[in-house]
């Protein structure tokens, strides 16, 4: 029987090892099983238990008072009666600040098992259109997330989430024009949680489908799906991804590791900085990005100003590409065009709840070099569902 606390601090590679040793019963046949070295399996375990010790699990201890995620266990004073029972505990907890870079070193290790990276660069396409760029606003995918149509109004879960983004992908490659390159623009919150506890940032419950190393794995394959795709058509493929409020860790390790994977081939950008704001210059037109939990839409353009002064001088036609809310607003200010869109993703219970009624799609826009965008492709959810 496996310690279910103790599986909730495992990596994907220790939850098997727990899972070998209860099937199993003991270390030498389940590492014969795993085809490993006994020791290896015992020192994972024993990091495993020290891990879950730090957050205040060690049943063997008496220690069944757990701190919540990004403290640790600073002390625990136990008490016990005269006949050796608990009598009362005290535990001290602090800031673990090295969590999260942890977190990340464990999501990325348990993606480099699966993933071996594109074994040879992609046959280029024929035709281009070196006056025309084309730019796919992802907005908020939300992989991972869970929605029952009886209180969120509508179904949703990983499965769906990869089939429609994959979906819309494949029809707005078809309906759009050849083009000397595609910026596939993911505006943030790519994950619906940010750990294996599913909770957000700020520690709310979230309504998740999965564990969470799997709904990462899910999302690096529908972006390498994605990518692939727009190889097929367009001689250099860009990718962006904005850290949004529910994936600021996550979103930058898929970008890590979607740069591994497309390491050898030289027609793929994939940019990996952690900045809020992010800048693209194609001739005449400037493109910024942010997921849009941070900057305010009437401040962006400044934003762009001044981060930006030289491309600002240089362009005429500037826009800003933002998530976060949901739904499509598009607002002409003093330089430019701020636009947010819509998601893929259904509501979950909560915004339902809330009232939120927006309509579901994703686009391809086409950029001139000279005009700014000249014209867009649409999909709505009703097209691919």
């Amino acid at each position: 029987m496996i310690d279910t606390t103790l599986a909730s601090y495992a990596s994907v590679r220790q939850l098997e090892f727990l899972e070998a040793l209860s099937l199993h019963g003991t270390v030498d046949k389940a590492a014969q099983a795993l085809g490993i070295n006994r020791r290896s399996l015992q020192r994972s375990m024993e990091s495993l238990k020290n891990k879950s010790a730090s957050q205040g699990w060690s049943p063997t201890h008496d220690m069944t008072r757990t701190v919540p995620e990004g403290y640790k266990v600073r002390g625990v004073s136990t008490y016990y009666d005269e006949e050796g029972k608990v009598k009362g505990q005290w535990v001290k907890s602090t800031a673990d600040d090295s969590r999260r870079e942890e977190q990340l070193k464990d999501f990325a290790e348990s993606l480099a098992q699966t993933v071996q990276g594109l074994a040879k660069p992609i046959k280029p396409p024929e035709h281009k259109n070196d006056d025309l760029m084309v730019v796919i606003p992802v907005g908020d995918p939300h992989f991972g997330m869970y929605a029952w149509a009886e209180d969120a109004g509508g179904n949703f879960d990983l499965d769906l989430a990869e089939q429609l983004t994959c979906a819309a992908i494949d029809r707005l490659v078809l309906s759009g024009p050849d083009a000397s390159a595609a910026l596939l623009l993911n505006l943030g919150d790519m994950f619906h949680a940010d750990n294996q506890k599913n909770t957000t940032q700020s520690g709310h419950q979230l309504d998740v489908d999965g564990r969470w190393a799997k709904v990462q794995k899910v999302g690096l394959r529908a972006m390498i799906y994605c990518m692939t795709r727009l190889l097929e058509k367009y001689p250099k493929v860009i990718f962006r991804i904005n850290k949004g409020n529910h994936d600021g860790h996550s979103s930058y390790a898929l970008a890590l590791m979607l740069s591994c994977y497309f390491h050898n081939e030289p027609r793929v950008d994939v940019d990996t900085s952690s900045a809020v704001a992010w800048y693209y210059q194609f001739g005449k037109v400037l493109l910024g990005s942010s997921h849009g939990d941070t900057l305010k839409g009437k401040d962006m353009m400044s934003v762009m100003a001044a981060d930006k002064p030289q491309a600002w001088g240089s362009s005429e036609h500037r826009y800003w590409y933002v998530g976060h809310v949901h739904h499509r607003d598009a607002k002409e200010y003093p330089g430019g065009i701020v636009e947010y869109f819509r998601t893929l993703a259904a509501r979950d219970a909560w915004h339902q709840g809330q009232g939120y009624r927006s309509g579901r799609d994703m686009c391809l826009i086409v950029h001139h070099k000279d005009h700014g965008e000249i014209e867009r492709h649409r999909v709505d959810i009703g097209m691919i569902e």
